[in-house]
């Protein structure tokens, strides 16, 4: 498991600079090539991204590989190899029609997926043993607004008797374009969080809220600003961290 959060964490810092708008000022998408990451003690990273026309094939990073498989022009696949450990991981996507309905890692954890009426997303993630056997782990609701994830809001199913666990993200946007968005498929990837948003996420707030039996509540939240500068075309060309969110104070972007 502390390899896939380090599977999930790469794909999630590298997501948000893929998505690009079908509507930027020329008309044309644009793909990132290159990502510079530059940390806190002055070190830097390099990951660098391949494509196929619109479909990602791979990305390539310091620690980890990844390799995207396309169905029907959805992606079905994604498999990250640990260059230091040599291990390798599947993740699979299944769908109804264009809807993400399950994302399967064998062994693992499964997430199903069930599209309201309303445009939320409900959701349930399951633990998976070596036999596939489940137990629950948490459930909740996504909500979106012009193609931005706004909020994402879960209930742990794993805590003790008489115990309610919350969890909250609260995401907030700019109007410009995330460089993933016009990959193909990607903005379908529900466990990939904000980064498959139509814009670029500025800000965030966590909360989380523990209450047991005898009404005591335990809460707390964390706050996560960032800010961008911008190519004429309304693509991001650096990212700033004042929190440290992700490891790295700076980001620049190449296309």
């Amino acid at each position: 498991m502390k390899d896939l959060n380090k599977i999930f964490f790469f794909l999630s810092i590298v997501a948000i600079f893929l998505t690009s708008c079908s509507d930027d000022k020329s008309g044309k998408s644009k793909f990132l090539t290159k990502l510079v990451e530059v940390s806190e003690d002055g070190t830097s990273a390099t990951t660098l991204f391949k494509y196929n026309g619109n479909e990602i094939v791979n990305i390539d990073g310091v620690e980890l590989h990844t390799d995207f498989t396309y169905t029907n022009g959805m992606i079905s696949k994604i498999s990250t190899l640990d260059k230091a450990t040599k291990l390798s991981s599947t993740v699979e996507y299944s769908y109804d029609t264009d809807k993400l309905i399950q994302v399967l890692s064998p062994g693992n954890y499964v997430i199903n997926y069930i599209h309201n009426t309303d445009e939320t997303i409900s959701y349930e993630k399951k633990s998976l043993n070596s036999g596939n056997q489940d137990s629950k782990l948490y459930h909740g609701i996504l909500y979106f607004k012009n193609e931005n994830l706004v909020k994402d809001e879960r209930i742990l199913d794993d805590t003790a008797a008489g115990v309610v666990s919350k969890y909250t993200v609260s995401f907030q946007y700019d109007s410009k374009n995330n460089p993933f968005y016009s990959i193909l498929g990607y903005s379908k990837l529900l466990d990939h969080n904000e980064v498959i948003s139509l814009n670029n996420m500025v800000s965030n707030v966590a909360e989380s809220s523990i209450a047991n039996s005898a009404d005591q509540i335990i809460s707390s939240a964390k706050f996560y600003k960032g800010t961008f500068k911008y190519d004429t075309e309304d693509y991001p060309t650096e990212q700033l961290t004042e929190t440290g969110k992700s490891g790295y104070l700076k980001s620049q972007y190449f296309y």
